[in-house]
């Protein structure tokens, strides 16, 4: 198998390596295809569908979406077709009537051409981009959080909107989040995320907040580390 690929992406031709996305192959040339739910540490999955781009193989000319297509040999790609431009304005659209103001969203809104959305504004916050999802699975090891429902009802969410048994309180969900929507906080000695409390551990030292007293626990168990090893922060280590 070679080590690179040969493609065409707007006429330019461009070298990527083999196992590459076509995402993946813009970027490193330098070609802009718009995208909310990729994250080179994660799994493609192809969600929130603004990296479309029009593909042709021999006679064949289709719409694919950029973040999960592995490139091959001689691909021609083009992501700037009237085709391609109209499915993303409708795309931006339908995420602007969930969450019209994050500034994220309208500014991608604005490099496609969108001033405003035709469909009724019921703000969910949440674009369903899968980020916060696929991040605790794949990267935390858990499964706190997933999708619940369909369609429009679709949501993330704990299992039976309740107390996550299995949150650790990482927030990395939150930080991975590309429109802010999970919300967590800390003070006084307690983070809060998915509407549940997490003690803090405090460092036996100094005083200092370390992190939440479920997370330090799982990561000693996962990497068995010895029992006092987070008593101190890294201050005082």
């Amino acid at each position: 198998m070679p080590d690179k690929v040969s493609l065409t992406i707007d006429g330019r031709t461009v070298d990527a390596p083999a196992g590459s996305t076509i995402l993946q192959a813009a970027q490193r040339a330098n070609i802009y295809i718009p995208h909310l739910c990729h994250n080179d540490e994660l799994k493609p999955y192809g969600a929130c569908r603004l990296c479309l781009v029009e593909i042709t193989h021999g006679k064949r000319t289709r719409q694919v979406a950029s973040c999960i297509y592995e490139i091959t040999e001689g691909l021609e790609v083009k992501t700037d077709t009237e085709r391609v431009k109209n499915v993303r304005k409708l795309v931006v659209e339908l995420m602007l009537a969930r969450n019209p103001k994050h500034p994220a969203i309208r500014k991608i809104a604005s490099k496609v051409g969108v001033e405003k959305t035709r469909f009724a504004v019921e703000i969910k916050g949440c674009i369903l981009c899968g980020m916060c999802i696929r991040t605790c699975r794949e990267v935390v090891g858990v499964n706190a959080i997933s999708y619940k429902s369909r369609g429009f009802l679709r949501e993330v969410a704990t299992p039976f909107n309740e107390s996550p048994t299995d949150c650790i309180a990482c927030g990395s969900c939150a930080y991975v989040c590309p429109v802010d929507f999970i919300q967590m906080t800390e003070k006084n000695g307690v983070r809060t995320i998915w509407n549940t409390e997490f003690p803090l551990q405090k460092c036996k030292k100094c005083g200092r907040d370390i992190a939440p007293e479920k997370q330090l626990e799982y990561f000693r168990k996962k990497v068995n580390l010895p029992e006092n090893h987070f008593d101190t922060c890294l201050h005082c280590r």
